[in-house]
């Protein structure tokens, strides 16, 4: 703060202007650098202790330039683009990036890590108990942040420390009369629950001992093994069981003779595999453009639906006669106001047929969500519902910014009002709310939770029970790619780069026709 001070007495020195320091002023600089400080905080002792060096002097530079941006009264613009830009680039450009090269690779369940973590894998999964070998007993406790075992030898009732690195005495430890260790030296003993909750890194966790490793057997019993299955860095392959696995480089898999592969592989990069998937896969392209085109008619009816119903009841209130328009004006945004994923929920049940209120209404017995007709008529509808507010309430907005003149100027030319709706008010609306309407279309384009939470994609028929009836791309896209397979992360991802292709393109030539109307209208 004491370069606020030197600016101050410079900026009220004589022939100068004054300059205020406001409340504002200093409160936002403090408030900047309080979190620029926080988050260097936090992320310094990670970098460190990970040897990321490389990171660490770009997050210092970082904030130093924060630092020396916002302690200044220069560069006032840089103020305020500079935060505009960090958080465009994290959280839109970074996405579509890391997207975009997701989609070259294979990973995915089994592909998540490099080599040496499958290699690691391989190994420790395929430990199974050495005859003789001695049953510890085992606690699992925290040093810092890092799971550790601490193991009992049930011969000596000695207390060894068992990390990654290998098996080390621990003196101190206090060993209660069921075998657990109670306390330890520098060290967070985990309760039952909070070991229960570790299950998952527990298991994983393998001591490495003369005889081969040290792993969990429950969470009270650690046994020491041998690896069925062992790297051999020399042919670059994996051996054991009667059998060798070859690494191959372009799958991500060690591969034996019968072209069969191990369960863990790496992740590498495999090209446009996953696109070439999307086109010639039979199981997949076969119902590619099925669902493509009923995902476009879903969008375009959700899109003019809405819009024609939000605009019809925006301009019945826009009446002059009109009486009581707050009264109806609350009641009909109520649908925006509710959680939607709740109110789907609801009308779920409405149109389930054995006890939905829709039926009952109707003394109807139809199975609604049972039949593709009928089940995508209703998502429709409860689209229609959900999203008729929102273009009440912009078109509502647009309507008060047009003049009457124009519409009483229409009129005496002699205009019927639907000559002058058509000729003047709709198009006028038209140049404000077309950019509403292509968001809208993209929104409703992957709208999951409007299929996920109503029909869950179905009903499936007998012979695809892969793809259902209101199936959008996004919804088919999520079960291939973390359906009973396995996470496919690379394959979603090229699919999402299909669906951002097709919703640039349509959002591209609508926003040209946007801007050749307001030239017309301007």
């Amino acid at each position: 703060m004491v370069v606020d001070v030197r600016e101050a007495a410079r900026a009220n020195a004589p022939g100068r202007p004054r300059r205020e320091i406001t409340t504002a002023f200093v409160v936002s600089r403090i408030a900047v650098l309080a979190v620029a400080a926080a988050i260097l905080l936090y992320a310094v002792p990670p970098l460190v202790a990970a040897g990321s060096w490389v990171s660490l002097g770009l997050l210092c530079a970082a904030s130093a330039a924060i630092a020396s941006l916002y302690l200044t009264r220069r560069f006032i613009p840089a103020k305020y683009l500079i935060p505009g830009t960090v958080f465009l680039l994290a959280f839109q450009v970074f996405p579509v990036v890391y997207t975009v090269t997701t989609a070259f690779t294979n990973f995915g369940d089994g592909h998540r890590g490099d080599k040496a973590a499958a290699i690691t894998a391989i190994e420790t999964g395929s430990v199974r108990q050495t005859p003789g070998s001695p049953e510890y007993g085992l606690t699992a406790a925290l040093r810092g942040d890092e799971l550790v075992f601490l193991l009992v030898d049930p011969a000596t009732k000695q207390v060894g420390l068992g990390t990654a690195e290998g098996l080390t005495p621990l003196p101190g430890a206090e060993v209660g009369v069921t075998g657990k260790v109670l306390k330890a030296p520098g060290l967070t003993v985990l309760k039952a629950p909070e070991a229960a909750a570790r299950a998952q890194e527990i298991s994983a966790l393998a001591v490495p001992t003369d005889g081969g490793v040290i792993k969990a057997n429950g969470l009270s019993r650690a046994v020491e093994g041998r690896a069925a299955l062992v790297y051999d860095a020399a042919c670059d392959c994996v051996r054991g069981n009667g059998d060798t696995w070859t690494a191959d480089a372009d799958q991500g898999y060690f591969v034996n003779a019968k072209g069969e592969h191990l369960a863990q592989g790496w992740q590498v990069g495999v090209g446009f595999d996953n696109f070439a998937r999307v086109l010639t896969d039979p199981t997949i392209s076969g119902y590619f453009m099925g669902v493509l085109g009923w995902n476009v008619a879903f969008a375009l009816a959700s899109v003019f639906g809405t819009f024609a119903l939000g605009m019809s009841v925006a301009l019945a209130l826009h009446n002059p006669r009109m009486r009581g328009t707050r009264v109806y004006r609350i009641l009909l945004i109520l649908p925006y106001a509710m959680p939607a994923f709740a109110m789907l929920l609801v009308w779920r049940d409405m149109f389930n047929r054995d006890f939905g209120l829709i039926n009952q209404l109707l003394g109807a017995n139809v199975d609604w969500l049972g039949e593709p007709a009928t089940a995508r008529l209703g998502v429709i509808l409860v689209n229609l519902w959900l999203g008729f507010p929102y273009m009440f309430l912009v078109t509502t907005g647009a309507l008060q910014a047009i003049p009457r003149e124009l519409t009483e100027a229409a009129s005496i030319d002699g205009a019927t009002p639907w000559k002058a709706f058509r000729r003047v008010t709709l198009p006028l609306l038209l140049v404000a709310l077309t950019p509403l309407l292509i968001s809208s279309f993209a929104f409703n384009f992957n709208n999951f939770n409007a299929i996920a939470l109503t029909t869950e994609g179905g009903p499936f028929p007998a012979e695809s029970p892969q793809v259902g009836g209101t199936d959008l791309l996004i919804t088919y896209t999520f079960r291939l790619a973390f359906g009973a397979g396995g996470a496919q992360f690379g394959f979603a991802a090229a699919i999402s780069v299909f669906i951002f292709t097709i919703v640039a393109v349509v959002s591209a030539v609508a926003f040209r026709r946007t801007r050749k109307q307001e030239e017309v209208y301007a």
